[in-house]
């Protein structure tokens, strides 16, 4: 494992959150990944911050709704196959590590554990939440992004932790 800045990285690690990353959250005995193409990384409130957005008719809504952390595994290999299930499938009605083969690997600094794979990691404690409000959205956005009313929740994490496997 090597440690590193979270913007020496941020490019490379928004390129592939961009094709597909992997959140996954931790509460209590529940744990869920899904994939994530959406994100953003900056500076906000003076710290590091990854915001990620996840709509409420996710399964892992429910578990990070109780979390008080979130990791994100940017994989640096193609894992196309692993990504897409993880993505269309829910794990409420199966275990998606052991249908794809993924393990996971204790984190540095979170509870939510990381995917255990060669690529970019950051962990992040959710310091601030937000379900989004239609009435402040670009009307444009409303109609190509969320033409069912599934609105997102944008969590906040500051970035306790980023490094390289």
């Amino acid at each position: 494992m090597e440690r590193v800045n979270y913007m020496a990285v941020a490019e490379k690690a928004m390129a592939q959150i961009s094709k597909g990353a992997f959140l996954t959250v931790g509460a209590g005995t529940q744990l869920n990944t899904m994939t994530i193409g959406w994100a953003t990384l900056g500076i906000i409130w003076r710290k590091p911050i990854m915001m990620v957005a996840v709509r409420d008719s996710r399964h892992t809504f429910d578990i990070i709704e109780k979390a008080a952390d979130f990791t994100v595994s940017c994989p640096k290999d193609a894992l196309k196959d692993e990504l897409i299930f993880c993505g269309t499938k829910s794990g409420r009605s199966l275990d998606k590590f052991k249908e794809c083969g993924l393990k996971t690997g204790k984190a540095q600094k979170t509870v939510s554990p990381i995917i255990q794979i060669p690529g970019t990691h950051f962990e992040c404690k959710i310091v601030y939440k937000s379900a989004m409000d239609p009435a402040f959205l670009d009307a444009e956005y409303m109609q190509l992004l969320y033409p069912e009313k599934d609105f997102h929740t944008l969590y906040f994490g500051e970035i306790v932790d980023c490094y390289e496997i």
